[in-house]
């Protein structure tokens, strides 16, 4: 099969051809059918987060169901599929008590000992799956746990961006947030999981949703997606602009790009008992803080990673959002591109003008 390969940190992704195991007891064979480009995965192909080398990114996908292991009880053969890479164990601390998100997954993977899920079909040597998926590929060998069957009615490339984008912007909403009708929402920064953020607010019933983004195009999709006022990210006056939209801030604030001026500038927008949270993938080395009067004023910040989702559920939700009309995710996508256009594809992400890229597999 073919695949686009990150042989180092910093270079151009590499298409080449792959072998993959065949599926294990609770394991998934999955013919790619759409892939999005996310943020994260430039993370690691920048070399911001590290990985093991030679690997395979791509963790926000749908495709078809080609085979399944002998104790696989979750998905069938023929299934259409969203992938997430917050893949979960079941028996955990975190899984028990309802915080699946969190979970470490390390039974989700193949051990030490065990024959690779990815090789090169050169030579047979090894190549790393990256955050259990590894979807910038044709097909993908996971564990059960880490998909779960949609309608067959779903069109897989915009089931695609349920998978990372939308699943973290709709599960910090719902789950990580719990936004009412009639809150307000302040959303920094208007990327893929910034607008599906925005949609979800919507959804929710929120009163007031603020989109704060340095790029006027991101703003108007913001609109478009239920924004119902836009500042721009990189004023120095943001956050005193959203103070007085909202008459002394908003009651959540949520950064969904990944950089410490964003995440400053949520805090900034809080009101009294306001909370903010963090979604995008900070430098390593980054902080983020209140200060004593904010927490005299009862503000919170958290974390959400994934958006606190509880996939095997949340998912089929967002998909049946979508088919009554109430999910805009043909906004969020701005193109669709074959896999030999991959690289271009994360140079225009960094230019930052366009929203979601998505790669089909059989263009």
């Amino acid at each position: 099969m073919k695949a686009a390969i990150l042989e180092k940190a910093g270079q151009p992704l590499v298409i080449d051809h792959l072998t993959i195991s065949k599926p294990g007891p609770h394991e998934v064979l999955v013919r790619t059918a759409a892939c999005g480009l996310c943020h994260s995965d430039l993370h690691f192909i920048e070399g911001i987060y590290p990985h093991a080398m030679p690997a395979v990114p791509g963790h926000e996908a749908a495709g078809i169901v080609e085979a399944v292991g002998s104790e696989v009880r979750t998905v069938k053969v023929g299934d259409a599929v969203v992938t997430c890479l917050s893949a979960y164990c079941g028996h955990c601390e975190f899984c028990v008590t309802g915080r699946m998100s969190l979970c470490l997954g390390g039974d989700t993977r193949r051990g030490p000992g065990d024959a690779p899920r990815l090789t090169r079909t050169s030579d047979g040597s090894l190549v790393n799956q990256m955050l259990n998926l590894s979807a910038f590929a044709e097909m993908m060998l996971i564990h059960e746990h880490a998909c779960v069957a949609i309608n067959p009615d779903m069109p897989l490339d915009r089931a695609a961006v349920i998978g990372c984008a939308v699943t973290t912007g709709a599960g910090t909403v719902f789950n990580a947030c719990k936004v009412t009708p009639g809150e307000t929402v302040a959303v920094v920064g208007c990327g893929g999981v910034g607008l599906a953020t925005i949609n979800a607010a919507k959804i929710a019933g929120a009163g007031r949703i603020i989109a704060a983004d340095p790029i006027p195009e991101k703003r108007a999709l913001a609109l478009k997606l239920g924004a119902t006022d836009v500042v721009d990210a990189a004023d120095p006056d943001a956050a005193k602009q959203i103070l007085e939209l909202t008459k002394g801030g908003v009651d959540h604030a949520i950064e969904a790009v990944g950089r410490p001026a964003s995440a400053n500038l949520a805090v900034a927008s809080l009101r009294r008992g306001g909370t903010a949270t963090i979604l995008g993938m900070l430098p390593l080395n980054e902080k983020v803080g209140l200060g004593a009067m904010d927490l005299l004023s009862g503000k919170k910040l958290q974390g959400a990673i994934m958006g606190g989702n509880r996939f095997p559920v949340d998912l089929p939700r967002l998909v049946d959002f979508y088919m009554r009309g109430l999910l805009d995710l043909d906004t969020i996508i701005a193109e669709r591109i074959p896999l030999s256009q991959i690289n271009e594809g994360f140079e225009k992400m960094k230019a930052g003008h366009t929203a979601r890229s998505v790669i089909v597999f059989d263009q």
